[in-house]
C-alpha cells in the first residue's frame, strides 16, 4: 500500500492558481485518514496556502501528514502543532546576485522574443528566493486569458531558448500555463521527490504521484522517469474522481 500520494497544483488539484473546489478540499480530508500527502509544484508559500492550505479544515494530527513544496521542491514545509504554524524544514536560496541576473536576463528574452507583456497583470517576473518565474502575461492574469496564451508553449519556449545561453549553468524551465521557472541546476519535481523520500525514510514505492504534465517535456515527467508510480490527469475533476475511487476502496 502507498504511504503518500504526492501531487502537482494547477489543474492537476486546481484551476491555476485558484483555490481548490469544496469538492477536492473533501476529497483531501477523507484520504488524510490514510495518507501522508505532498504537494509540490512551481508556485510559492503563500500561493500554497492561498490554493491548497487555507481551503482545508483539518484537525492538528492530518495537518502533520502533510509536506509542502513549494518552488518545485527547493523549499520544504511541515506542520508544528506547538507553533501553531508551518515550519521550514529547508530553503535551498539564489543569491541576490543570481536574482538579479535572472531577472535581466529573462526580461531581454521575453523583449528579443516578442512576448514581454505591455499591460501585466500582477509581476512578469517573480522573485521566489529559490526561484525567479517569468509570468507571460503577469502573476494574476485569469485563467481563462493564461490558458489561450500559450497552450502549446511555443511562445515560452522561444524564450528559453534565448535564455539558456545567458544563463549557463542554471536550469530554465518551461511550467504551468504561462510560466518559466529559473532555479539552480537539477532542480526538477524528481529532485523534490528524493529529498522528500530522504527527509522521510520512504522508498520511490511507497508514492503515487498525480499530473498534468506527465508526457516527455512536461514539467511532471521528471518523476516518472524517476520511476515513482504516476496518474496523468488533465483537470482538477479527473483527480477527485481517483481520490474519492481511492477511498471507497479502503472502506
Amino acid at each position: 500500500m502507498k504511504k503518500v500520494l504526492a501531487f502537482d497544483m494547477d489543474d492537476t488539484i486546481a484551476i491555476t492558481k485558484s483555490p481548490i473546489s469544496d469538492r477536492m478540499a473533501e476529497a483531501f480530508n477523507n484520504v488524510l485518514d490514510n495518507f501522508d500527502v505532498c504537494i509540490i509544484s512551481g508556485g510559492n508559500y503563500n500561493l500554497f496556502h492561498k490554493q491548497f492550505i487555507d481551503r482545508l479544515d483539518l484537525t492538528a494530527e492530518k495537518l502533520k501528514r502533510i509536506h509542502l513544496m513549494p518552488t518545485t521542491g527547493t523549499r520544504y514545509y511541515r506542520y508544528d502543532e506547538a507553533a501553531n504554524d508551518w515550519a521550514m524544514q529547508y530553503a535551498e536560496d539564489l543569491s541576490d546576485e543570481e536574482k538579479t541576473k535572472i531577472a535581466e536576463v529573462m526580461e531581454e528574452s521575453a523583449k528579443q522574443a516578442g512576448y514581454w507583456p505591455e499591460n501585466p497583470t500582477g509581476e512578469v517576473i517573480e522573485d521566489r528566493d529559490s526561484q525567479v518565474t517569468y509570468s507571460g502575461l503577469g502573476q494574476y492574469a485569469t485563467a481563462e486569458a493564461k490558458y489561450a496564451w500559450d497552450p502549446d508553449r511555443k511562445k515560452r519556449m522561444a524564450i528559453r531558448e534565448i535564455a539558456l545561453d545567458k544563463l549557463p549553468g542554471l536550469e530554465v524551465r518551461v511550467a504551468g500555463t504561462t510560466s518559466i521557472d529559473i532555479t539552480r541546476p537539477g532542480i526538477d519535481k524528481a529532485y523534490g521527490m528524493q529529498k522528500l523520500m530522504d527527509a522521510n525514510g520512504l522508498e520511490k514505492s511507497d508514492i503515487l504521484f498525480f499530473g498534468d504534465k506527465l508526457q516527455e517535456g512536461g514539467n511532471d515527467y521528471p518523476v516518472k522517469a524517476f520511476g515513482i508510480d504516476s496518474i496523468e490527469v488533465t483537470r482538477w475533476e479527473d483527480t477527485a474522481n481517483c481520490l474519492e475511487a481511492i477511498v471507497s476502496a479502503i472502506k
